[in-house]
């Protein structure tokens, strides 16, 4: 019976009953649970997952609900029922609060990990409720007004600063220009109205704020660079002043580990760096404006021998995680900083600078964006090293001009995902894909057509493949013809079809082809010349080749 319920974890508490737990302490539990991800509290359960069993008096899930909603502010609305066979346990289901919420008599605890892996509830302190309340989407940290600092805690440097990137990029708001510093102020949001005054919003400072501002009010605003050579720190660069001058200080150190590649495309030749700038660009930029200024941390950007690392506090806001980051709806953590930042042209006007992030990598055949190191206290994403892939870059330059617009990121996905796993059926690209079914049909029809990829098979059994072109061109023709499906019954076909990609073939070729020995792969040879649909070229089995007739 022991260990009935496994274990304890964030969303799962065990309460003993044996000595009749008190109404105040299932309450607390209750609201640490809500102000964490939600989950079950099980009353009558020990600790190590053994059930003891509910008293009598807590066996009435529908007297519990009600005790807990009157005794939790707001009221929490749990779902209880009894559980477990022969001994009667209560599992109350808690939901994921929506906002800040606290027993009646004014406690408010949160869940959290103990060194040794175990969960604990904690007082939640007053200045983590903006973290709570911003991951929640429920408040703006960055829009909130900075008491007591006022317009002269602006350094008019980073406000030429500012003009001068709005004025360099086309995806600024040129008609910020035409105001008055105050009414360009004003229209992104860098200053509110304060009983008649206006005061700096926490966005205003990050932005334009001098140094010794940004240290009075903002001291958890802190970025790193480094660059490190196996163990070996070859830069170590801190930065605390505002963001636009820390944004091109980052970049300007950045550049020169970023060594480029020349890559001829057809007539042309081109210096391909070893991380998009764009896509470079960008994570910085999101870094920046969804931490959270809330807590102590840093923005940290790190080169080292995996790749590229930018991290910043703050998990993913509720509702987006590391399978979504592509589908989901776009919402920050700071609204009105990266507002300023979109209009200004540093950021994706669309909200989709997520999207830029990945085609950086998929538009040179690199490996994807690794989110997976994120958690619920920062994010981090890894571009990892890798030479561009240059039959790729031509295959997408040569639809490019074939279709005249360049290929979607749905498609680019997909091609990748069928690179790496070769073949793949329609459940697991929609798995992997985070799309619609409609939507996946409607990318892989397009695909199809264009003869980049090929399907095979009926129904549920319907699987894709890269298409014949995509092989030939990357100098993989055996390789395509493997994929087709090999079965012994259709040696003969494949044989054939080889011939018909690369004109002619080797006993070495079909050896490779279909994994046959060299006596196995003459024999095959040798039945269809005998059959007259190919013809020996040269003379002796290493050296001679066969074509079609």
């Amino acid at each position: 019976m022991a260990c009935e319920y496994g274990k304890e974890t964030l969303s799962k508490e065990f309460k003993s009953d044996l000595k009749g737990l008190p109404d105040s302490e299932l309450v607390e539990a209750v609201v640490a649970l809500a102000n964490t991800d939600g989950g079950c509290l099980y009353l009558g359960v020990e600790d190590d997952g053994t059930p003891t069993g509910a008293q009598q008096k807590h066996q009435d899930p529908v007297g519990m609900a009600a005790m807990i909603a009157n005794k939790t502010v707001p009221p929490i609305s749990v779902r209880a029922q009894l559980v477990g066979n022969d001994i009667a346990v209560v599992q109350v289901e808690v939901p994921k609060a929506q906002s800040v919420v606290s027993t009646k008599s004014g406690k408010i605890l949160r869940r959290m990990m103990k060194v040794d892996g175990t969960p604990e509830s904690v007082p939640m302190y007053p200045y983590e409720f903006a973290t709570r309340l911003s991951d929640l989407g429920k408040l703006d940290y960055s829009a909130q007004p900075v008491r007591g600092s006022t317009r002269a805690d602006f350094d008019p440097l980073e406000r030429d600063r500012l003009r001068r990137i709005i004025a360099s990029y086309q995806s600024g708001d040129q008609n910020l220009l035409e105001l008055s510093d105050e009414d360009m102020e004003k229209s992104l949001r860098l200053v509110v109205s304060v009983d008649g005054d206006l005061t700096p919003t926490l966005a205003g400072l990050l932005l334009i704020g001098n140094e010794d501002a940004l240290q009075q009010f903002v001291p958890t605003n802190e970025a790193a660079f480094q660059v490190l050579n196996g163990t070996d720190i070859k830069v170590n660069q801190t930065y605390h002043g505002p963001l636009l001058k820390t944004i091109e200080q980052i970049s300007a150190s950045f550049k020169p580990w970023n060594p480029g590649t020349e890559l001829n495309v057809g007539l042309f030749s081109s210096m391909v760096p070893e991380f998009d700038e764009r896509a470079f660009r960008e994570a910085l930029v999101n870094a920046f404006g969804h931490r959270d200024y809330s807590v102590l941390g840093r923005v940290r950007v790190l080169v080292d021998d995996a790749g590229l690392t930018i991290a910043n506090p703050g998990g993913f806001m509720e509702g987006i995680n590391v399978h979504n980051l592509l589908t989901a709806e776009p919402h920050g953590r700071n609204p009105c900083l990266m507002d300023a930042l979109k209009r200004s042209g540093l950021a994706e006007r669309t909200g989709r600078g997520i999207d830029r992030i990945f085609e950086g990598a998929l538009n040179y055949g690199r490996p994807l964006p690794d989110y997976s190191r994120s958690n619920g206290r920062g994010v981090s994403v890894l571009l990892p090293r890798s030479a561009p892939d240059k039959a790729f870059v031509e295959l997408l330059a040569e639809e490019r001009e074939r279709s005249g617009k360049s290929m979607s990121l749905d498609g680019l996905l997909i091609l990748d995902k069928l690179k790496r796993e070769r073949r793949c059926s329609f459940d697991v690209l929609s798995k992997s894909m985070d799309m619609s079914d409609q939507r996946l049909r409607t990318v892989l029809g397009q695909l199809t057509e264009s003869g980049l990829i090929e399907s095979a098979g009926t129904g549920a059994r319907r699987t894709y493949m890269l298409g014949a072109k995509v092989y030939r061109r990357s100098g993989k023709v055996v390789e395509y013809v493997r994929q087709s499906d090999i079965d012994r019954v259709r040696y003969s076909e494949l044989i054939i079809k080889l011939i018909h990609e690369q004109k002619t073939v080797s006993r070495n070729d079909v050896m490779e082809l279909l994994h046959l020995s060299g006596n196995q792969a003459y024999y095959q040879l040798r039945k269809l010349v005998d059959e007259g649909r190919i013809r020996k070229v040269g003379s002796g089995k290493r050296k001679a080749r066969y074509e079609a007739v």
